[in-house]
């Protein structure tokens, strides 16, 4: 029966008045946590992964549930449970339950020293698991306890003390007698409250000198949730909703019963801790900032979490919504809810995928499911005034297959128990301790065997039941040896500064020039006449024809935006590449396009009149875009050798043209990715490469003999290196493949250049393995030793593009004709890791191990990073590249002081972003700058991290100061000249408007004099 079956209108109805109401009346502060979170920057330092230890007493665990992994369901006078008959019949709602009642187990009843050693391995100082109740007692009734049940767990809690391993005992964990069930209906009748109280006495007697801890029942939500509303649980009833909240009543009620008489009549002199584990899921909003969506959530929490913890930890009653609203719901009376209010001395907290699925597990409220352990954690912090927490599950699932590589599980328990960490240290939550699900590999309820959740391995159809750890275990073992997570290989941030020479860039992809001038004002020599009186456009004078001035760089309005762009970011150089296309039309030296040519060599001189640098690049292919001319990508492109030989050419006419200005070439950008798009088969693919590879060995040989004399430049060829880690550091196969990605990615074209002359040695054994076993057709080409030496020392500095670090994992993959099939590589991703839209993660430490990495392979090579970067989705305060540029520059620092790598300088990427692709640009298309450009030019300018007391190695000398003034002069000239003129107009008018008063003055003074009376005899004068 479907969910919304089963709710009907009642729920339907209380969901929605839900929503209409004021959202006071909420107990608690819990939707503080989506008000106050309100999408936190994931750069933020309570956001980023912590790297710090748990409190000195922290206690960590491990958990079982009997169902789960005992075994012998039959032996040794053990009753049924719920659980038997319901795996009696198919299932066919239920996936993975196959039906027939014959079930295999880890039989943890018959190889109890196994689980010890397990627990051993680990280290753990908790060990959680729960007493069969039919097994201690068949039907249910404390009349007569199975005597050989009973020296089972006698053993299991004397061996635990042997071992100083605190036992957490869970009373009930969904295994409820048989003959309980079919003669009273189970959990919907209220009897069981006493039935129960009565095994919990016999248990807290028996066992209750070596039990601190005490768990009553395990997630009780499910329990009525799944075993009498879906059916996916015993005892499989469904349907019934007034049934379902009727048997969450009569859970609360028989809990609160068995800690008042633990309270009462065993804790004065065992001195133990009674709680009830309460399991739940986590939501968000759609909306962050909608009270509407923060209330669905706050509601959606309090119909599952809220529906006991609300009576056992806060007034003693349901949450009032759920009071309101669903007619259905039980109520206490005045002396039930004081009896239950309080009834837990910790919060005991479950979660797991238990909680999330399926789907119909809980009510999302059209909101947003999430794994946020952390976020639940202060929920419960706030709702229910910040009481002691013990993590009594926690873990994650893989599929039936995996044996004990279970690699996505290491990240999945990294991520929740660095949540826990970052809960503890930066919210003050009280988590006391962490339970790790499950020890074993065991049956899984509604999924039975098609998911494991054990840090150990067991097959099941084996006699003996071996318990092999996975990796988890390693890691887990790991975590609790280290009480949380260090950093063993990582040193702190330093302060220091980049030599003064060192090349602070910016790298722009392919420069697309402009083929006119854009102010053609002073280059045209027509006179015009407007028509001001009519259609006021302007109509060209025939046959006159007026001299003009020269054409100038400054014609180009895109140079003057870039250099505005790159004289903010105060970088010193200027990486952008050329279009091919543009310059040789027809792929050959028939068809030269000058005024390309001009213009490139206008962005070149203009950019250094504001001492910025260039660093030029021949060729940059992207995927979608592969720049070749059009004749030579019709002639098969780059698997034609002679496509080899126009490269050439075209680079001779570049150096040729711009050599005089430019010192740094790079010939062809990431050729170790554009040979991907050669990609029709694996030869094709290596066959494009050794054309690229010969291409840049021509160039540079070309340089070197004809241009290098004169013009004393360097050249070479730009990688893609992405550093790789093991995704699994307990996997020889891991730690293997990651060597490999980098042989295949960046030793495939730096050995022949930086080593051998040949490719690397691993890589060709690699594929000719492959071969031999026909597992692929791919062969890589041989070069010749004439070959090996033309390709061999063609660089004169190494230049990578680095961007991210790889979690790299063994795949095996057949042939499919490909290359990428030949490398047997899988990646995966770390979600402990910021990371981009674009997926790409930061993790700056990579930086610095490539980088070692260089140096240790091919010596003591001049390094630039040619390309670095990230894409954020802010449109202006980018944080997320901020943090990337700090952290990544602080690594290259490390690896310049600390590892002696000759790092020459360091290209951000990229200048300016592209309109609908991820947005990698300090300025938007617009030309807006972006927070990171300040931040950037302020690293530029301190050459790194200064100590506050140290200053700036570098000083301006007076020259160049000058030249700064100049600079600014030649890139204001416009509005000097335009200020110029207003300021000679505004003296030319005052000088008029002085000389006509004063000669107004002079008239009207001679004027008056006429006026006066002259003696006899004199006569009038006038001038």
């Amino acid at each position: 029966m479907s969910r919304g079956a089963l709710r009907g209108p009642a729920v339907t109805l209380w969901a929605w008045m839900v929503l209409l109401r004021a959202p006071a009346g909420v107990s608690g502060d819990g939707s503080e946590v989506w008000s106050s979170h309100q999408r936190a920057s994931p750069v933020n330092a309570t956001q980023l992964f912590l790297y710090d230890t748990f409190p000195t007493n922290f206690s960590w665990g491990v958990g079982t549930a009997a169902v789960q992994v005992e075994g012998s369901r039959a032996e040794d006078g053990k009753g049924p449970s719920i659980w038997d008959g319901f795996l009696r019949a198919p299932r066919p709602g239920v996936p993975g339950v196959p039906g027939g009642g014959a079930q295999p187990s880890s039989d943890s009843y018959l190889f109890l020293e196994k689980d010890l050693w397990a627990l051993e391995f680990l280290g753990v100082s908790l060990y959680q698991f729960s007493i069969s109740w039919p097994r201690l007692f068949p039907d249910g009734t404390v009349a007569a306890v199975n005597a050989k049940g009973l020296r089972y767990y006698e053993r299991l809690l004397d061996s635990l003390r042997l071992r100083r391993v605190e036992p957490v005992v869970t009373l009930y964990h969904w295994d409820l007698p048989l003959p309980l069930q079919e003669r009273y209906g189970g959990w919907k009748n209220g009897s069981m409250v006493d039935f129960f109280n009565d095994y919990a006495t016999y248990c807290f007697q028996t066992f209750g000198d070596r039990v601190k801890y005490w768990i009553t029942i395990h997630n009780p939500y499910l329990v009525a949730w799944h075993g009498y509303g879906t059916g996916l649980h015993a005892p499989g009833e469904k349907g019934d909703r007034a049934a379902v909240y009727a048997v969450g009543h009569n859970l609360i009620k028989a809990h609160s019963k068995v800690w008042h008489n633990y309270n009462r009549n065993f804790r004065p002199h065992q001195k133990g801790w009674l709680s009830i584990t309460l399991g739940s899921h986590w939501i968000e909003p759609n909306r962050w900032e909608n009270q509407m969506d923060i209330l669905k959530c706050q509601q959606s929490m309090a119909s599952v979490l809220g529906w006991f913890a609300s009576p056992i930890h806060g007034n003693g009653d349901y949450p009032e919504d759920m009071k309101k609203w669903l007619s259905i719901l039980p109520l206490f009376s005045d002396t039930e809810k004081k009896e239950v209010k309080g009834t837990a001395d910790f919060f005991a907290f479950s979660f797991g995928p238990n909680n999330f699925k399926p789907q119909n597990t809980m009510d999302k409220m059209g909101q947003n499911v999430s794994l946020n352990l952390r976020q639940v954690l202060n929920w419960i912090k706030l709702e229910y005034n910040n009481p002691r927490i013990l993590i009594t599950e926690n873990g994650w699932f893989t599929d039936s297959y995996i044996k004990t590589e279970d690699t996505t599980a290491i990240y999945m328990m990294k991520n929740f128990l660095n949540q826990v960490l970052q809960a503890i240290r930066f919210d003050e939550v009280q988590v006391f301790g962490y339970t790790a699900w499950a020890l074993l590999d065991g049956f899984e309820w509604q999924d039975a065997y098609t998911t494991r959740r054990g840090l150990f391995y067991v097959d099941f159809n084996s006699e003996e039941k071996e318990r092999k750890p996975k990796s988890s275990a390693h890691y887990y073992k790991q975590i609790i040896q280290e009480n949380g997570f260090t950093l063993n290989d990582s040193t702190p941030d330093i302060q220091g500064q980049f030599p003064c020479d060192f090349s602070w860039g910016v790298t722009e992809s392919v420069l697309k020039p402009e083929f006119m001038a854009s102010s053609p004002q002073f280059t045209d020599p027509h006179l015009y006449v407007w028509n001001a009186t009519g259609n006021r456009l302007l109509h060209r004078v025939e046959g006159i024809k007026l001299k003009t001035r020269p054409a100038q760089c400054t014609d180009f309005v895109s140079i003057k935006k870039q250099l505005e762009m790159l004289a903010r970011m105060k970088v010193t150089h200027y990486r952008f590449a050329l279009d091919w296309a543009s310059i040789l039309p027809t792929g050959n030296l028939s068809v030269i396009n000058r005024q390309v040519l001009r213009y490139y060599r206008c962005v070149v001189s203009e950019g250094l009149k504001l001492s910025i640098f260039p660093m030029v690049t021949l060729y940059y292919p992207t995927h979608a875009h592969l720049g070749l001319p059009g004749p030579l990508q019709r002639r098969g492109g780059w698997l034609s050798p002679s496509t080899a030989q126009a490269f050439q050419d075209y680079a001779g006419l570049c150096f040729q043209e711009l050599g005089d200005l430019v010192k740094l070439w790079i010939t062809i950008n990431e050729p170790n990715r554009l040979s991907d798009i050669y990609n029709r088969t694996s030869n094709d693919t290596y066959r494009a490469a050794h054309h690229l590879l010969m291409a840049h060995a021509g160039v540079w040989h070309l340089y070197d003999q004809r241009y290098r004399p004169a013009q004393r430049g360097l050249v070479s060829l730009s990688l893609h290196a992405d550093w790789a880690e093991p995704a699994n550091p307990y996997v020889d196969s891991h730690r293997q493949a990651a060597e490999r990605f980098l042989q295949f990615e960046i030793a495939w074209f730096a050995d022949p250049l930086f080593k051998t002359g040949d490719y690397p040695a691993a890589m060709r054994e690699y594929i000719a393995a492959k071969a031999r076993r026909g597992l692929s057709s791919s062969e890589l080409p041989v070069l010749s030793a004439a070959e090996r030496r033309l390709v061999r020392g063609a660089a004169d500095f190494c230049a990578l593009n680095h961007f991210t670090t790889r979690l790299v994992l063994h795949e095996p993959q057949r042939g499919g004709g490909r290359a990428h099939a030949d490398r047997d590589l899988q990646f995966l991703q770390d979600i402990t890791r910021p990371s981009s839209p674009a997926r790409l993660a930061v993790e700056p430490r990579g930086a610095r191990r490539l980088l070692r990495w260089v140096r240790r392979r091919y010596g003591d090579l001049d390094v630039h990073i040619t390309a670095s970067g990230i894409d954020d989705p802010a449109p202006h305060d980018d944080r997320l590249r901020k943090y990337y540029l700090q952290t990544y520059l602080q690594e290259a620092l490390k690896a310049y002081l600390i590892d002696k790598v000759k790092i020459k300088g360091y290209y951000a990427f990229k200048l300016t972003e592209e309109k609908s692709k991820p947005r990698y640009g300090f300025f938007t298309s617009d030309f807006k700058a972006k927070s990171s450009t300040e931040f950037y030019s302020k690293l530029i300018s301190s050459h790194g991290f200064p100590s506050h007391n140290s200053g700036t190695r570098c000083r301006q000398t007076q020259s160049s100061t000058e030249c700064t003034v100049c600079s600014l002069f030649l890139q204001k000239k416009p509005l000097i000249f335009f200020s110029c003129c207003c300021f000679f107009t505004l003296v030319l008018l005052l000088s008029l408007t002085v000389f006509h008063r004063r000669k107004r003055r002079k008239f009207c003074k001679a004027k008056n004099l006429q006026h006066i009376p002259l003696k006899k005899g004199h006569n009038r004068v006038l001038n």
